[in-house]
């Protein structure tokens, strides 16, 4: 009976097996796939597609500025350091995974003291020793610190649901409907509230929310607790230990992901895309998207059987035209946070945080609360992202320092913030969504084979959640192109998994 029972199994499997490469059989696959963006997630994006559709399909990869989009080094002083993304959580896997599979090193995060300041006085110093910093969490918040780390630990466990499901093929066709698999209705429904209401929710104390939850979000995203739940738990991920970035820079996995993937890269920008029907030798017609883009040659268009956008589809960011779509699709209209990160090789002014000369400032992390008064969101001392034996490590002798702020730091400004500085370097960008909650989430299917990765950024913006969404569009479009409808938005997929194991 046993033996009866498992060759019917297997049977099973097989017909399956059989059915699938039937499915695949009977439609041609894709002969030319487009790319718009080689940030993490064009470059990821690369590498999965290359991964489901085979060595033949050709990839093109469009930037029109330099690979790793907001995965970015600035120099000064003769070393290179991050400007952009600049920590991984160490459950980021797929991170951790082309770190490993392209030969790169990681490096590990240096152990900077922590103080927060409120404008007037640190409301919070950490100290070199665990025991003491243990004794002025509990004084000061109680249980919070604790709980929180619990809280964010359940989170990370029902995130990391998304990696199996990814393993067995399971796609979804919306952000939403990616994040209640994982999560359940607990996950959309942080999309709905502010950070600031899940933890009041959740029993967390008003002090420590303002006190150690804000300035949290204020140093990763510019914002306070008025940011999604969602975003806001991500950003709560980002404070834990074990925390590592890539030697040489994070945006070496781009380089390294569209080298692995065979794709070819094209220094053009985009400029319009529409939907054109060719006849085709054999009868019958085909459809596909006419890419044009400009190069330092002139202009160009080539014809693409998949498009995928990895660039965010907002006003003053991109200038795609998508012509004759109906219904139309358009750039959407939520804003980006302006992020100025200022790299500042200098002298720290102690005496404006209140440690009156001479005093040992032994911090290297200032992060701050809400105070309309403050020009600035946080202040960190930064190291080299390849090091260098001759750094010094003196906290109070000479050091990079890099300033987050919504806007440029006046000469003044630095002038209060630095005793003597001999390099200032100024990095402006629009980094990440400007968070507001109710979120609605862009789609991630554009058009028929049109798919759009930046969709869950608005969810929470990191270099894992873009590698997330780029091996989804990879094999949604795959299944999609076949007709494997089964792969994509299956309900109870947990329980399901439990059962065919």
């Amino acid at each position: 009976m046993k033996f009866s029972a498992v060759c019917t199994l297997w049977g099973c499997l097989l017909l399956y097996s059989l059915w699938n490469v039937r499915a695949e059989e009977l439609r041609h696959p894709p002969s030319r796939i487009a790319i718009v963006g080689a940030g993490i997630g064009g470059s990821s994006a690369a590498y999965f597609m290359r991964q489901k559709y085979g060595k033949h399909v050709q990839i093109d990869l469009f930037e029109k500025e330099e690979v790793g989009g907001r995965l970015a080094t600035v120099e000064i002083e003769g070393s290179q350091y991050e400007a952009g993304g600049s920590v991984i959580h160490p459950l980021n896997l797929h991170m951790k995974t082309f770190v490993k599979e392209l030969g790169l090193s990681s490096r590990s995060g240096s152990g900077n003291l922590i103080g927060i300041y409120n404008g007037k006085e640190f409301i919070f110093e950490e100290s070199g020793w665990f025991l003491i910093n243990g004794f002025k969490m509990l004084w000061q918040y109680g249980l919070n610190f604790l709980r929180m780390h619990m809280w964010v630990e359940d989170m990370m466990d029902k995130f990391m649901r998304i990696y199996r499901y990814q393993s067995f093929d399971y796609s979804f066709s919306s952000t939403e409907s990616l994040l209640h698999a994982a999560g359940g209705n607990d996950f959309i429904e942080r999309l709905n509230m502010t950070i600031d209401e899940s933890l009041q929710k959740s029993g967390f104390s008003q002090r420590f929310i303002d006190d150690i939850v804000n300035p949290a979000m204020r140093v990763n995203y510019l914002q306070d607790v008025k940011i999604n739940g969602f975003v806001g738990a991500v950003s709560l991920a980002g404070t834990d230990s074990g925390l590592w970035s890539v030697e040489g820079g994070n945006k070496l996995v781009c380089s390294g992901l569209i080298y692995a993937s065979k794709a070819q890269l094209i220094q053009g920008t985009v400029t319009s895309v529409q939907e054109r029907t060719r006849p085709l030798r054999t009868g019958g017609s085909v459809k596909l998207y006419e890419v044009s883009y400009e190069t330092s040659e002139g202009s160009h268009l080539d014809m693409y059987d998949i498009l995928v956008i990895a660039t965010p589809l907002n006003k003053g960011i991109s200038n795609i035209n998508f012509l004759g779509f109906s219904p139309p699709i358009e750039t959407f209209s939520k804003r980006y946070q302006q992020t100025v990160a200022t790299f500042v090789h200098g002298r720290i002014n102690a005496s404006f945080f209140g440690c009156l000369l001479p005093c040992q400032f032994k911090l290297s992390e200032i992060l701050t609360t809400n105070d309309p008064k403050l020009f600035f969101s946080s202040i960190g001392a930064v190291s080299p992202v390849k090091p260098s034996q001759t750094e010094n490590t003196k906290l109070n002798d000479l050091k990079v320092w890099k300033v987050f702020s919504t806007e440029p730091l006046r000469e003044d400004q630095l002038h209060l913030l630095f005793e003597s500085y001999h390099a200032v370097i100024v990095k402006k960008w629009l980094a990440y969504p400007v968070y507001n909650p109710p979120e609605k989430l862009p789609p991630v299917i554009l058009h028929d084979r049109m798919y759009y990765i930046n969709s869950i950024e608005w969810a929470a913006s990191a270099m894992e959640m873009s590698a997330i969404s780029a091996k989804n569009v990879a094999l949604l479009s795959h299944h999609r192109w076949y007709g494997k409808e089964e792969q994509i938005d299956q309900e109870n997929l947990t329980e399901r998994l439990k059962s065919e194991l």
